[in-house]
């Protein structure tokens, strides 16, 4: 496999890939390799924080308004500790691929919540399922406490159906707009009515509100549960083809190509085995072809874990880890609405690419930085709806560069360039660097940090 090729798979599937790590496969195959990848990502490891504050808490103790409050509270500050932990995970993944799946389907089955038990439990579930069967995948989030709250169909009951979750599965989740029916979209909400949940998260079907008569979905008549939807939904070839779409713009190109869709269509349908999608995808020339190389913009995650894998460094004041993400358009946990972040171009806009450009100096210079107190997120993500920001701000790290002499032992500038930056760079770029030969090698990495080529990947 060659070097730029394997770099290319590590954007795609990780976060970058150091020389160090580079040395060790760069003489094995690309089936080798992705059995190296495949096999590190078999297992499953949950994700999990200390919650044990909830433990022996009634009902009684949320109705009680103080005791309530005290709870909420809480919670709030235990999705920041948890935002923290999935981050420290991604900064150190042993199931690389899994971990990367997992912020992929985050986007695609967002959701949020402000209790910390269903927000653990679903983030896990996306883990779990990340690389299995994808049928099973969507039958567990249709019962997840965090989606059932979220999408409304605690609301959804048989004398009133809340039609929310069952539009959203099929628009967002499964199928696209505009293939599916409004008849199809209240037939399938009447199939989920009764779906609830236990006070401890664990699902339940309330049989009285459930309605158990017939439904005509998709042509079919039947005494349909929300399963039975699901399977009908997944008889459809075009829900393949709409997944496939999704991973094929996360993992090769927004630009996409009908042929190359087909392709994995093909391998999707009708089994839905999403490793083996995956491997199909990762082997396939196409992937490794040029116009796919370095046609990536970085999503805000990627970019600041990118830099934590070139250059360690760890936040003096977590409430700063949460500003980064706040000014870069990205909080985890914290999606803009159900539809998830728009990635691509919709990354970059005159705010983020002064922040993105500054960011390697912000973060491992010390540089200062400067924002505005107004924003559209999430103020329960940054805890910072009490006062006004001041407009500049200096973010204190700390900055492990024995690390990155290890991982990085030439003391050729030149090499830096190549291994750090896989996208074309321009012609004036070229010639700054040419004279940054001088450059200390610590400096003339942030330099190469601070480009806009690597803003792709």
């Amino acid at each position: 496999m060659e070097v730029r090729h394997i770099q290319h798979l590590y954007n795609r599937i990780g976060f970058g890939i150091t020389p160090k790590q580079l040395d060790n496969i760069k003489d094995l195959s690309k089936n080798q390799i992705l059995d190296i990848l495949f096999n590190s990502s078999s297992e499953y490891t949950p994700l999990q924080i200390d919650i044990s504050f909830l433990k022996n808490i009634t009902r009684e103790d949320v109705k009680n308004k103080a005791r309530r409050s005290e709870l909420m509270k809480m919670s709030r500050k235990k999705l920041k500790e948890f935002n923290h932990a999935w981050l420290d995970r991604l900064c150190h993944p042993k199931e690389l691929l899994r971990e990367k799946m997992t912020l992929f389907w985050a986007n695609h089955f967002v959701c949020e919540d402000k209790n910390i038990l269903f927000v653990q439990q679903y983030n896990n579930t996306l883990r779990k399922y990340a690389l299995g069967d994808f049928r099973t995948f969507v039958k567990a989030i249709s019962k997840e406490p965090a989606m059932l709250k979220y999408l409304n169909n605690k609301q959804n009951k048989k004398s009133r159906p809340n039609e929310n979750f069952a539009r959203e599965l099929m628009e967002l989740f499964t199928l696209g707009q505009g293939n599916y029916s409004e008849k199809d979209i209240k037939e399938s909400a009447r199939a989920f009515t009764g779906y609830n949940h236990r006070f401890s998260g664990e699902f339940i079907l309330r049989r009285r509100q459930h309605d158990y008569e017939e439904k005509t979905f998709f042509g079919k008549t039947g005494n349909f549960d929300g399963d039975d939807i699901i399977d009908i939904i997944l008889d459809q070839k075009q829900c393949a083809a709409f997944v496939c779409q999704k991973i094929y713009k996360y993992f090769v190109n927004e630009t996409i190509s009908s042929s190359h869709i087909e392709e994995m269509t093909n391998v999707f349908y009708p089994n839905y085995n999403i490793q083996e999608l995956m491997h199909y995808l990762l082997s396939s020339d196409w992937f490794y072809q040029k116009k796919n190389i370095g046609s990536k913009i970085k999503s805000p995650i990627e970019l600041v874990i990118g830099l934590y894998q070139t250059i360690p460094f760890a936040f003096e004041k977590p409430k700063q880890e949460l500003l980064i993400q706040r000014l870069l358009g990205q909080i985890l946990l914290f999606p803009p609405n159900v539809a998830g972040w728009k990635t691509g171009k919709s990354w970059i806009d005159s705010n983020t690419i002064v922040t993105r450009l500054r960011l390697p100096s912000v973060l491992l210079n010390n540089a200062e930085i400067s924002y505005s107190d107004k924003g559209d997120l999430k103020d329960d993500a940054s805890n910072l709806s009490k006062r006004r920001l001041r407009r500049k701000a200096f973010i204190k790290t700390k900055v492990d560069w024995s690390t990155f002499h290890k991982n990085y032992p030439s003391n050729n500038n030149q090499d830096l360039v190549h291994q750090l930056i896989i996208s074309p760079i321009n012609k004036g770029t070229l010639e700054f660097l040419e004279g940054s030969k001088q450059v200390s090698k610590r400096d003339f990495c942030i330099q190469l940090l601070s480009l806009p080529e690597y803003q792709l990947c």
